[in-house]
């Protein structure tokens, strides 16, 4: 999965960060990322819904940090309509679906990736099939704290 360019990221999350009713982003563009995500989670906070293009990079940041900090490709996670990831080392497939499948919301996928949700918590938000659809080892995922594009 391709990062985002950083000017993907500075243009979701200014407009974002606008339909909170805050300034754009004057920060390092090392945060972009972090920033963008803590927007989305603001919105969700506030009982509003995020700028559709803020929620499809938060969902790609952080699966591409699972697949990142849990390399494999044993169990597959799928946030539609955004992005779908494999990770978690073990048994992988080669045709077809996958025997170990999580699916879940994009909301549901930011908050549990974030730590503002716990797997156990979650059950009746996602659909998991397989010995190893599990994540609650995996979660939540660490930030960046480099720059995109690095």
């Amino acid at each position: 999965m391709a990062r985002p360019t950083p000017e993907r990221l500075r243009a979701a999350l200014d407009d974002q960060l606008a339909a909170l009713g805050e300034d754009p982003y004057a920060g390092p563009a090392t945060r972009l990322a972090d920033v963008l995500i803590d927007a989305v989670l603001a919105a969700y906070a506030a009982g509003a819904e995020p700028e559709r293009a803020a929620v499809r990079l938060a969902v790609k940041l952080l699966l591409d940090r699972l697949a990142g900090e849990a390399p494999g490709r044993s169990v597959e996670v799928r946030v539609p309509p955004y992005a779908a990831a494999q990770c978690v080392e073990g048994p992988r497939h080669t045709r077809g679906t996958p025997p170990n499948v999580i699916e879940t919301d994009p909301k549901t996928w930011i908050l549990l990736a974030t730590g503002r949700l716990a797997w156990t918590d979650a059950a009746d938000r996602i659909a998991a099939s397989g010995a190893r659809a599990d994540l609650s080892a995996h979660l939540p995922v660490k930030p960046y704290s480099v720059a995109i594009g690095e």
